[in-house]
């Protein structure tokens, strides 16, 4: 402006400079908290005050024009570009170290906060593997009582089939010994053919006693061989016997908590089916859950069905292919004409703990037992049923 000719503008802004580099030297040195450059703006400020009062000295003539009063201008400017351009740097270097400190801070405090949640995590995991365990010796315990109770069913059906023939024995040893006491009473009178015919209804007797005996006898081993724990050994077993067996000990031991209990029980054996390699134990327990389900079933649907219901439970065997078609084998199939299942709660009824039984009378295991035990034979169960006409649960096992 100076040399464009425009000297009293120039003069102005010269002033106006300085005045606006005083107002924020001041602002400055109220906000920041840096003793190092608040000094040097203080310095600039003094050093352009003090230039600007002489320059104002030379224009009234008060000082000399001289080769250094005409650059104070210069040397005013220069001065405050170096002063505020060294106080800028080191605003930024302060800047950028609180900053990083800032930053360092934020790490710090992010690295304690992980090792925080790692130690939460820690203790949660250890809680949670304490939970497991806790819930793993739970369904232990469940399955365990689940067993017991299919134990105490087939155990009143096994008391009512040892009955029979234990009467049979106590009855034949009692006409024995009425027997023996009338040979011994009236040897003397007894004629040869008399005494034999005696002795021969003693000797059958004693036949019959022992063949009660020995059905007394399977029975039992057949009960001890349940309350054992399985070993693993597969057998080649008969599924038409082992279905007739227990489909009876079932019914006996239904029988035996419900004394006016009764149905019809219908039975289709394919007499041509082989021995199929199984645990009977298991198949047994499986087969055992299954019919003491359908008797349920029929039982409570007798409760409010009129007197023209007839509760019926129907066992079938027969060969057929498994539900890829890759394989045969032999299938038992249990149905009743009970209540059947809702078609919203069918796919649940596997699950483990999923009853449709009243609290107390089921613990929900005994299908996801007989689940598990036929898939570890290499089997499928299947369920098909009809809500109000009944269910046909299909056990297939591969030959």
């Amino acid at each position: 402006l100076y040399f464009a000719g425009y000297r009293s503008l120039s003069v102005t802004v010269s002033m106006l400079a300085p005045a606006s580099v005083f107002v924020y030297s001041v602002y400055l040195c109220f906000h920041l908290k840096h003793e190092k450059i608040i000094r040097l703006l203080f310095i600039g400020f003094v050093a352009g005050f003090a230039i600007l009062v002489l320059w104002l000295l030379m224009l009234r003539g008060i000082l000399p024009y001289s080769g250094i009063t005409n650059h104070l201008l210069i040397v005013q400017y220069t001065a405050f570009m170096a002063i505020f351009s060294i106080a800028l740097e080191l605003n930024i270097n302060n800047y950028i170290k609180e900053k990083y400190k800032a930053q360092k801070e934020a790490l710090k405090n992010l690295e304690e906060k992980e090792r925080l949640v790692s130690r939460q995590n820690e203790m949660l995991e250890q809680k949670v593997e304490e939970r497991t365990h806790e819930i793993k010796a739970m369904q232990k315990q469940l399955i365990q009582q689940e067993k017991l109770a299919s134990l105490g069913d087939l155990t009143a059906g096994i008391a009512h089939e040892i009955q029979n023939p234990l009467n049979f024995v106590n009855n034949f040893s009692e006409v024995n010994n009425e027997l023996i006491e009338e040979v011994k009473s009236q040897k003397e009178k007894l004629k040869k053919g008399e005494l034999d015919d005696l002795l021969n209804d003693i000797y059958q007797n004693n036949e019959k006693i022992h063949h009660h005996g020995k059905r007394a006898d399977a029975i039992v081993k057949g009960m001890l061989q349940h309350s054992q724990a399985s070993k693993g050994e597969k057998i080649l077993t008969d599924i038409n016997a082992l279905s007739d067996e227990y489909l009876r000990l079932s019914f006996q031991g239904f029988r035996a908590k419900d004394k006016m209990f009764n149905c019809d029980i219908q039975t289709h054996f394919d007499q041509s089916l082989g021995k199929v390699n199984i645990i009977p134990q298991d198949i047994g327990r499986v087969l055992l859950n299954l019919y003491n389900n359908a008797f349920y079933a029929i039982n409570e649907k007798k409760k409010t069905a009129g007197d023209h219901y007839q509760p019926t439970v129907s066992v079938s065997t027969y060969y057929s292919l498994s539900t890829s078609g890759e394989g045969r084998g032999e299938v038992i199939s249990v149905t009743d004409n009970g209540n059947g299942i809702p078609q919203n709660i069918v796919d649940k009824i596997f699950q483990p703990f999923f009853t449709t039984k009243p609290t107390g009378q089921g613990t929900g295991l005994g299908l996801s037992l007989a689940y598990d035990i036929v898939k570890s034979h290499g089997g499928e169960i299947k369920v098909e049923t009809k809500e109000g006409e009944g269910s046909e649960f299909a056990i297939f096992l591969p030959v």
